[in-house]
């Protein structure tokens, strides 16, 4: 019995002092992120006018946002060769390594067809200098309830799509770039 004291001892004070170390960790993802970068996509159809896109940087992503008056049904987002504008096709030139088309299954225009979100510039929706990831965020049109634009990163990284209720009746379709994989 004094033995296995003995050894119990030893045992406690090598773990103790760090002498007998437990096997490798793997790595964790980068900030925790588990993102993929595959096509994230929603089918349903919605009447929520889109009214306006904005942008803001955060410690392990970048995140854009579009509002809408009224709930959000469905989107698709993913990455493309060439961003294209809706209804012509046309390509939407945009800075950056790698394009996100970001389409709202929602129309930019009223049920009188009067236009419900009109941007300053559409080459440049959101002012993105100085962004980890975002390199451009560009209009690409509204057409037969569509609503699209180009978001132009770094590099093809991991992104993720959700919606916010709120404010008031609105919501908002949110898709965070991750800085890193």
């Amino acid at each position: 019995m004094k033995k296995f004291r003995v050894w119990l001892v030893a045992i406690l004070m090598a773990v103790g002092l760090g002498l007998v170390a437990p096997g490798p960790a793997a790595a964790a993802p980068y900030c925790g992120l588990v993102w993929g970068s595959l096509i994230k996509a929603d089918r349903a159809m919605s009447q929520a006018q889109v009214t306006n896109v904005r942008s803001g940087q955060h410690y392990c992503f970048d995140r854009l946002v579009i509002d809408l008056k009224g709930p959000v049904a469905g989107y698709t987002v993913r990455y493309v060769p060439q961003v294209t504008q809706d209804g012509s096709g046309f390509p939407v030139p945009l800075r950056g390594q790698a394009f996100l088309q970001v389409t709202v299954n929602s129309p930019a225009y009223n049920d009188n067809g009067n236009a419900t979100f009109t941007p300053a510039d559409p080459k440049e929706l959101s002012d993105v200098s100085g962004y980890q990831t975002f390199r451009q965020v560009a209009w690409a049109g509204s057409f037969e309830g569509y609503s699209s634009l180009g978001l132009g990163v770094r590099a093809r990284l991991p992104f993720r799509v959700f919606t916010l209720d709120g404010p008031a009746a609105g919501s908002r379709l949110v898709i965070d770039v991750a800085h890193f994989w």
